[in-house]
């Protein structure tokens, strides 16, 4: 599915924080004292609205859904994978196609 605005987004992130507090069987007020968060920042969350990462990686843990947000950030990567592979190599030029006309 692809959302059109940044609040789409957020209100199915919140619905879905939602829905997987109810199938924990878990309050609102538990999730904000077990995470050591406001109950406000908990319904801004379930609702949609403004909140910071660190409300969000609370509830995600209380909740036991911190794969959520591990999904974003995966595990470390090996970083030659972004290194050339041949630093010796120099890049070939282009070739002509066959009849191209040289200019000057």
């Amino acid at each position: 599915m692809i959302y059109q605005t940044r609040e789409e987004m957020l209100k199915v992130l919140g619905e879905n924080l939602r829905s997987a507090r109810l199938a924990e069987n878990l309050s609102q007020q538990i999730v904000a004292e077990r995470s050591g968060i406001s109950l406000k920042a908990v319904r801004n969350l379930e609702s949609g609205e403004n909140s910071s990462t660190l409300s969000l990686l609370s509830y995600c843990r209380t909740i036991r859904k911190i794969d959520w947000l591990m999904s974003l950030a995966p595990p470390e990567v090996d970083a030659s994978l972004f290194e050339r592979r041949d630093a010796s190599k120099k890049r070939q030029r282009a070739r002509r196609f066959v009849g191209e006309v040289r200019h000057g």
